[in-house]
């Protein structure tokens, strides 16, 4: 295949170059509009190429994230010949071999649920195991075509999963469930595979022969599928992070099973991580998509992203981008150990429907942002339905696309434009490959570490402590049965004083949530709680 892009030089005044097309990838970049002057990609040179040479370390098996120790290896999941060593190489290449085997069995129906062949799949992840799933399935699907109709628990909220419960209904039977969590004791994860597993045992199931777990050997969850028989177990590696899975069997086995082609995928992050190894700005899109967010917002994150792509299939795309983006660039501290502050700031939904929501504010409201559009050049398959005069759906869309670019770089707004000839499983893979560079290069360029998550962390153990305050909380009422109490009662009961704000907090949700035996008694000027 060949991956030479072509470059097109344009004659705007403060930018010799701009617009960056591969053909062999169906892609293109267009930063034009950001109005980068040709001094500041001067100025940014020595930057990059310390940026291509930490990424070539990286992608050789350099110690990646030092707080943990460990590799980044995403890259090697889609040519697995350039993992550093040969141990990690046959392991991808198994994993997609096992991966394939499943597929076909399950397909074929050798492997199947007690009620039959599974048509369906319930995917139980949360983060990166579940928005990169998500975001493939929404923009491949097709319920016609679909070998099985996925669903996903993908947060701790048991309205939210019940209500998958519902929509599945008798399906149960035939629904196959991807447990992924690569420690086993991720809490959202772990709640959602309860949830499943009662779900299951309501309606006389045996969970077992209806689930798979993608994890890491001998975790908890690991030890579980096998204790328990499990059709079958996946890996995940400690050099694959959450946000960069979509090509490792996380995001892997849910499309193979909803019946998309995944080698093509493979092949267009493999060719997209291709053409982002040159080490020449102009001519490397990941590069030029970084170069931009250095330039709006002045290394600093000064300037929101709004992701605007024009394509109903791509409406989670920002939302995978969100977690990509913001994950790994939110970092309070550089990799010097001084505090920086950094990050870059991600929102957006789909267009046109934002033209008639917050489209105005962009063009004539605060400048604090710049905006990405992402276009998709094939309409639809099979025949248009003609408007009028020979202009169809399609062409309407284009024109919304065009337009808003136009008319919000008018206004002085930076504007980004990524354009696909198609959106199939090769030019998704050529996303998510492009994105994933531009990240690791950004990062380099701000002297951030982008594969550790120390705030993600920060919050788990919060959600620990309100857990254990809660206990003790349920224990006081429980040992106090009857008797009406004050929330700041109870906090000086328990010598908890610094917490009666999260006591009281607590004492209301409880007292909203039947099953906890609180109950909430209003009086004139407080609010009293009792067990019951």
């Amino acid at each position: 295949m060949n991956l030479q892009p072509t470059w097109e030089r344009t004659q705007h005044p403060l930018w010799d170059g701009g617009l960056l097309r591969l053909p062999a990838l169906g892609l293109s970049v267009d930063v034009r509009e950001m109005r980068i002057p040709v001094s500041y990609v001067q100025a940014m040179e020595p930057a990059f190429q310390r940026a291509f040479e930490e990424m070539r370390a990286l992608e050789a098996g350099a110690i990646a994230n030092p707080d943990e120790g460990r590799m980044v290896g995403h890259y090697w999941l889609r040519n697995p010949d350039l993992a550093p060593t040969v141990e990690i190489r046959d392991q991808i290449q198994r994993t997609l071999a096992q991966i394939k085997a499943f597929v076909r069995q399950v397909h074929s129906g050798a492997v199947c649920g007690r009620d039959g062949s599974f048509r369906n799949l319930l995917l139980i992840g949360i983060g990166g195991s579940a928005l990169g799933p998500q975001m493939v399935a929404h923009a491949l699907g097709d319920p016609d075509r679909d070998r099985m109709k996925p669903y996903f628990f993908d947060n701790t909220d048991p309205d939210g999963m019940q209500r998958v419960v519902r929509q599945l209904s008798n399906e149960l039977g035939r629904t196959l469930c991807i447990v992924i969590s690569k420690s086993g004791g991720t809490k959202e994860t772990a709640n959602g595979l309860k949830i499943a597993q009662t779900a299951y045992a309501h309606r006389g199931l045996p969970f077992a022969r209806h689930a798979v777990a993608v994890t890491q050997e001998n975790s908890q969850l690991d030890k579980q599928a096998v204790t328990e028989g499990w059709l079958g177990r996946f890996p995940m590696w400690d050099w694959v992070g959450g946000r960069t899975s979509e090509t490792s069997a996380v995001g892997l086995l849910p499309a193979a099973l909803q019946g998309f082609d995944i080698d093509s995928m493979l092949l267009g992050a493999k060719c997209c991580d291709a053409a982002t190894r040159v080490c020449n700005v102009n001519l490397n899109p990941a590069a030029l998509l970084s170069l931009a967010w250095h330039f709006a917002g002045n290394g600093k994150g000064a300037k929101d992203m709004v992701v605007l792509p024009y394509k109903d299939r791509l409406e989670l795309f920002p939302k995978y981008l969100q977690q990509l983006v913001m994950e790994s660039l939110g970092k309070e501290l550089d990799r010097n150990g001084q505090v920086v502050h950094q990050g870059l700031t991600v929102f957006g939904n789909k267009g046109t429907t934002d033209q008639h929501s917050y489209v105005q504010q962009l063009r004539d409201g605060l400048p604090n942002f710049f905006i990405t559009f992402i276009e998709v050049l094939r309409h639809q398959n099979g025949p248009p339905v003609l408007m009028n005069d020979l202009v169809t759906a399609g062409d309407y869309l284009h024109s919304f696309c065009s337009g808003t670019a136009k008319a919000i770089a008018e206004k002085g707004r930076g504007v980004i434009r990524i354009t696909l000839d198609v959106l199939s499983p090769f030019t998704i893979g050529c996303l998510i490959a492009l994105f994933e560079r531009a990240v690791g290069l950004y990062a380099s360029l701000i002297n951030i570490n982008a594969y550790h998550q120390p705030g993600v962390e920060a919050g788990k153990k919060a959600s620990e402590r309100v857990i254990a305050l809660q206990k003790r909380v349920i224990g006081h009422f429980r040992a106090n049965r009857g008797k009406p109490m004050t929330s700041d009662e109870i906090a000086q009961s328990l010598e908890a004083g610094s917490d009666r704000e999260e006591i009281h907090d607590l004492c209301l949700m409880l007292a909203h949530n039947p099953a906890s035996g609180i109950q909430a008694i209003p009086s004139r000027e407080v609010i009293f709680f009792r067990a019951f």
